[in-house]
């Protein structure tokens, strides 16, 4: 796995707290969990000058995100966040599992109430980072390096969008559907037509498309072509109209329908799950479109795409151009643990946990 090196538009390597948009009750201990918060007293109150270091990990091979974020809330809501001492990786590197990723050394109740926060936000950075990764890695198995589009904001809470789209940013994808979700980045989001805009045009594809060409004249021009459940009618029929203005054509069809096509040409049926986007369908679409003299026309296909299954579409050679993935990016399945194992330099650890140095941390000075 080849390290993801961050180069943001003239800032510097590390994002700062600058970046984040921190509730400030994290101060309060609003968002800690309440056995923390006893603890902060108790080690106020009766081992004031411990000094302990606390190693965070988890237990997969894994595209490393969120330490960046980790690191700023610490900076932000420690006490005294000039005595910390603090070693990370850095976002985008490869991690390997048990592997420590960043430690945080000072006094407990200066920072230990931050626990369960930094866990979080490496756990689903990190699982969407890897996400991404396995499926723009996916993307390129035939020798081809495919588009991959995030697509990621009907998937979850939209406060989440900032810090989803930068992690699938660190995974690969460049692409993304919300301003919101390239905000860290320093980028926009980018997108084509909805569902609901050929809804307004009563299903017609020309009225849509030529309105969307019409307003967004500097765009490349993208048609959605599975409203009407007949992909390859709509998709010759914008082909036909637009020539070579028409860059591409998304599929996005129900995973609980078949398209039009396998009712006109049952012959084919048979062999295989005629619904959704299927392989028989991009075949069928890919040909027709080269025999009409349309081969720059590019397909885009969404709904339902995960890793594996683009594996599937690559491993036949499926003509896909482009996919793009939303809800399987989101998946949640790395989970980070925070321990103390040192105490005042000393190992003091509970059972089955050592301190695990690692030399491919950095000091984090800023």
């Amino acid at each position: 796995m080849k390290e993801i090196e961050l180069k943001l538009q003239g800032k510097q390597k590390r994002l700062t707290n600058e970046t984040f948009k921190f509730d400030e009750r994290v101060k309060e201990g609003w968002f800690s969990a309440v056995y923390f918060l006893k603890t902060k007293k108790i080690a106020e109150k009766y081992k004031p000058d411990e000094r302990v270091l606390m190693q965070f990990f988890q237990k997969d091979q894994a595209v490393l995100c969120g330490v960046d974020e980790a690191v700023a809330l610490v900076k932000t809501f420690s006490s005294n966040p000039g005595e910390l001492v603090i070693h990370a990786l850095e976002d985008g590197n490869k991690i390997e599992p048990y592997e420590t990723v960043m430690t945080v050394e000072g006094k407990y109740q200066d920072f230990g109430f931050l626990e369960g926060l930094i866990d979080g936000i490496l756990a689903r950075r990190t699982s969407v980072a890897t996400n991404v990764f396995n499926v723009v890695n996916a993307a390129k198995i035939s020798g081809r390096k495919k588009p991959v589009i995030f697509m990621g904001d009907r998937d979850d809470h939209f406060t989440q969008q900032a810090g989803d789209g930068y992690s699938a940013f660190i995974g690969g994808s460049k692409a993304q559907a919300t301003h919101a979700m390239s905000e860290w980045w320093g980028k926009k989001g980018m997108g084509t037509m909805p569902h609901a805009l050929l809804q307004l045009f009563e299903g017609d594809i020309i009225q849509a498309t030529r309105a969307y060409k019409e307003t967004f004249p500097e765009d490349e021009l993208v048609a959605l072509v599975d409203y009407n459940n007949d992909v390859i009618t709509d998709s010759l029929k914008v082909a036909r109209e637009f020539g070579s203005e028409l860059q591409t054509v998304r599929l996005d069809t129900s995973g609980s329908m078949v398209d039009q096509y396998f009712c006109r040409h049952p012959e084919v049926l048979g062999s295989f799950n005629p619904t959704g986007a299927n392989p028989e369908l991009i075949f069928a679409l890919r040909r027709v479109l080269d025999e009409e003299g349309f081969q720059h026309v590019k397909i885009m296909v969404s709904g339902g795409f995960n890793a594996a299954r683009i594996e599937e579409y690559e491993a036949k050679d499926v003509p896909v151009d482009i996919y793009g993935i939303g809800s399987s990016l989101l998946k949640i399945h790395i989970g980070f643990t925070g321990d103390n194992v040192l105490l005042n330099g000393k190992h003091e650890a509970k059972a089955g946990r050592k301190y695990r140095p690692n030399n491919r941390m950095e000091p984090v000075n800023y």
